[in-house]
C-alpha cells in the first residue's frame, strides 16, 4: 500500500489554496491542500508498524510551532508548479529531517526540500507565467499553528486518507 506523511494547514489556508487548486491542480480531488513531509512510497505491514513507532517518537520530541505563508513562488523550470511559500521554512525542514531518519531514513538526494502548499501543477508554461505574474503582486499573509502531522494512505479510488495523526508532545 502507498503511504505518505503530511501537514494539513488550517481551514483558511486550505480554502485559499483550494480556490486556485480547483482550476490548476489535477490532484485537487485526491487530497486536501497540504505540506508534504514524505513522498508516497510502498510499505508492507511491518514497515508501516515500524514507521508508526518512529513517528510517535518524533512527535513526542516536537512542540507546536507557527508557520507563515507570505508569498507565491514556482519551481519553474524544474516543474510547472505554483505554490504558497513559507516565510521561515526551517522548522518544517527540521521536522522532515526527524521523520526521515531511523527506520525511515532516505538515500541522499540532490533535490532540495522546499516546504510548500501547491496551488497549481502540470500547468502549461504560458499559463504558469501569467498566473505567477498576477499572484506574486498579491499580498499573501496566512499563518497557522502546526501541532501535528499525519500518516496518509492511498485508497483504491485514488484519494488520500489519514491513517493516523501524531500530535506534538514536546
Amino acid at each position: 500500500m502507498l503511504y505518505g506523511i503530511a501537514i494539513f494547514p488550517d481551514k483558511e489556508i486550505q480554502d485559499a489554496a483550494n480556490s486556485w487548486r480547483v482550476r490548476h491542480d489535477p490532484h485537487y480531488c485526491n487530497i486536501p491542500a497540504h505540506l508534504t513531509l514524505r513522498d508516497a512510497e510502498e510499505w508492507d505491514d511491518s514497515t508501516r508498524e515500524l514507521a508508526i513507532l518512529h513517528l510517535q517518537h518524533v512527535a513526542s520530541a516536537f512542540k507546536p510551532f507557527s508557520i507563515r505563508f507570505n508569498r507565491v513562488s514556482t519551481f519553474f523550470p524544474v516543474s510547472n508548479t505554483l505554490y504558497l511559500a513559507l516565510e521561515e521554512p526551517q522548522t518544517v525542514i527540521t521536522l522532515k529531517q526527524a521523520i526521515c531518519s531511523g527506520p525511515l531514513v532516505q538515500p541522499l538526494s540532490n533535490q532540495v526540500y522546499t516546504p510548500h502548499v501547491t496551488i497549481g501543477r502540470d500547468m502549461p508554461a504560458d499559463e504558469l507565467h501569467d498566473l505567477y505574474g498576477n499572484l506574486r503582486m498579491s499580498s499573501i499573509d496566512y499563518s497557522t499553528v502546526v501541532d501535528r502531522f499525519h500518516l496518509l494512505y492511498k485508497t483504491d479510488q485514488g484519494g488520500w486518507t489519514a491513517l493516523q495523526s501524531f500530535q506534538f508532545k514536546g
